[in-house]
């Protein structure tokens, strides 16, 4: 194209395609990490794949598929954790329908729509086996693992992050697995001390498939919890964090600010000194006003 010249419709379509992979890789990182947004309006996204004019956002403290921030949202759970692919979708089909007279054809535009939606289900299944230290995704098998891993997570309240960060450090080769040890080390992330309702044959289960599953993989135990800690953080911004800092710098100390800004800077590392970081949601805090939920408007 030369100066001055209208672009053509291929430009545009290619610009377009890149929009809708760019949007498609942003979010994934989202559900990586257990982010929530909060406010998914088609203004508040970028075309550049940025994550921008965030308000009442969040990180999972007990995972949730229908958690938001967000309390005008709260009812009908539209920019809801599990519902932010979608929303991200109808939001490029909605650039799609404002761009169309620059292109003025509807097959081009569909191919990249649906070519965002396969894109997702490929790109959050690799994550999601990297998150558990896999080398290379086997197929529905390891779908079944996930699906029954999640399930765990939506009956029995578990954070997410502290949970991923822990299994790395759990011994998986089938021939010396101890469920019982594995279970006492992934206790931190378990909002419970006393599992009910099925809950420890559940984790046993998912332990027993996990360790099978890890014994037929390419990366050994070293391998495995190293490619697990470089996409697992250790430290995510929990909403009561925030607050406690909030309240702190209100009344002048502003310490715990610069304590966040720096540990979040290296949120893979271990910081040893930093380990009052890295805990579970209190019970105070579940309800709390700027600790659970916000309003576009706070």
């Amino acid at each position: 194209m030369t100066k001055g010249s209208i672009p053509s419709k291929g430009t545009y379509t290619k610009w377009f395609d890149e929009v809708c992979v760019s949007t498609c890789d942003m979010v994934v990182e989202w559900m990586r990490v257990g982010f929530v947004h909060g406010v998914m309006n088609t203004d508040n996204m970028s075309i550049l794949g940025l994550t921008i004019d965030y308000g009442p956002y969040g990180w999972l403290e007990s995972y949730d598929p229908n958690w938001t921030p967000n309390t005008t949202g709260a009812t009908h759970y539209r920019y809801a954790f599990a519902q932010q692919a979608k929303i991200a979708h109808w939001n490029l089909y909605q650039l799609a329908n404002a761009i169309y007279p620059l292109i003025d054809e509807v097959e081009p535009l569909e191919k990249a729509l649906n070519d965002y939606a396969d894109r997702y289900g490929k790109r959050w299944l690799s994550m999601m086996i990297q998150k558990l230290g896999l080398s290379q995704l086997q197929g529905e098998d390891d779908s079944k693992l996930i699906k029954q891993l999640l399930a765990f997570f939506s009956v029995h309240e578990t954070d997410m992050t502290i949970f991923f960060r822990r299994l790395a450090g759990v011994q998986t080769t089938q021939e010396n697995v101890s469920v019982a040890k594995a279970i006492e080390h992934l206790k931190p992330a378990f909002y419970t001390n006393e599992f009910k309702d099925g809950a420890e044959k559940a984790i046993t289960d998912w332990l027993n498939n996990y360790a099978q599953r890890c014994a037929q993989d390419g990366n050994n135990a070293a391998q495995r919890e190293s490619l697990m800690n470089s996409v697992n953080p250790k430290y995510v911004l929990r909403n009561y964090l925030a607050q406690l800092a909030i309240d702190k710098s209100e009344k002048g100390d502003h310490s715990m600010v610069n304590e966040l800004l720096d540990v979040l800077r290296r949120p893979y590392d271990e910081q040893p000194d930093k380990e009052h970081l890295n805990q579970k949601r209190p019970d105070w805090a579940k309800h709390k006003v700027g600790c659970s939920m916000l309003s576009c408007s706070s």
